[in-house]
């Protein structure tokens, strides 16, 4: 069998895999994904429709298996079992405890189908991996919550919440979950606060109660990148001259403050930033380097800087 038919060979089989774990799949996806022309898209369908798997769809619109069709277990390559050892140590470690014993029930599943031979790889590779993690532990007061969010996303109801700010503020809010995402150590909700009237931001652990409600979005939404980039509110642009020795040891905190531009010249990396915080958040993260940073502007930066260092010092003289 030549090189090409055992591509060949690997789309198709690929390609029914897709099928399996999706409701529909299009040809142009599938064309991109395998980087391959869409003719050759609708000539591997053909073949799986030729070998007798029942594919309904066309082309041009999508394709899927026929429901309740039954197809036997997926055979995993030794590199994929090697990727699931991985990846469940790091679930392990990063998964939100909400998500971690579904995610054990799942694996055990998956261990269920494998050959013995990689069962055995599993059993002596396992504890060759370690994932280090020193993030703070938090207690949630709900059970559960990261799949409640994810159902109601998934059926477009609105979410009942009471939630306790960072000042330790309890308030009741209704909100339209956009997405989950984990970052800086916590996981957050990114949703249309309908008290509000705008999007926010809501700490996962700060949440004392949920519920799901029947009460459908009050519109669509679309990627939850779309609102991270793009956060609603009043922003100010902010321009600092970072030391060239400092600058990478910023290179993920600085998107998360809003980095727009960087420009690197003979005096250091000149920042442009677009943020929200400047009141509070962006001074105190400036202050962890800020002997290595100049405040180009504005000038009520270097004012609420100076206030805050004052504080501190102050505060352990």
């Amino acid at each position: 069998m030549n090189d090409h038919y055992l591509k060949k060979l690997d789309r198709v089989t690929a390609i029914l895999t897709q099928l399996q774990s999706k409701p529909i799949v299009r040809a142009q996806d599938l064309a991109e994904k395998f980087d391959v022309s869409i003719r050759t898209i609708y000539r591997d369908v053909k073949t799986l429709e030729n070998a007798g798997i029942p594919i309904v769809g066309e082309a041009g619109s999508g394709y899927s298996l026929m429901d309740g069709y039954k197809l036997p277990p997926v055979m995993f390559t030794k590199e994929e079992v090697l990727s699931f050892i991985t990846a469940e140590k790091l679930m392990q470690r990063f998964s939100h405890q909400s998500l971690g014993t579904h995610y054990q029930t799942a694996m055990e599943k998956v261990r269920s189908v494998l050959k013995y031979s990689d069962r055995n790889l599993i059993q002596h590779i396992e504890k060759q991996i370690a994932v280090f993690n020193y993030r703070p532990k938090t207690e949630d007061s709900v059970k559960n919550i990261i799949p409640t969010i994810l159902e109601s996303i998934a059926e477009k109801n609105q979410l009942s919440i009471e939630y306790k700010t960072v000042d330790s503020i309890v308030s009741q809010r209704t909100i339209e979950a956009v997405g989950v995402f984990f970052e800086f150590n916590y996981w957050y909700i990114m949703a249309f606060c309908t008290l509000r009237k705008d999007f926010r931001q809501f700490r996962v652990d700060r949440i004392l109660q949920i519920s799901k409600t029947q009460n459908p979005f009050s519109q669509e939404y679309g990627q939850i990148n779309d609102y991270r980039r793009n956060p609603e509110g009043n922003r100010m642009k902010v321009r600092l001259l970072v030391d060239k020795k400092i600058i990478g040891h910023l290179s993920n905190s600085k998107k998360y403050y809003g980095l727009t531009e960087e420009i690197e010249t003979d005096k250091g990396f000149e920042l442009t930033f677009e943020t929200e915080w400047i009141d509070e958040g962006f001074p105190r993260w400036l202050i962890t380097f800020a002997d290595y940073a100049t405040v180009l502007e504005p000038e009520s930066l270097r004012t609420k800087l100076n206030d805050l260092l004052i504080k501190i010092s102050a505060k352990h003289t």
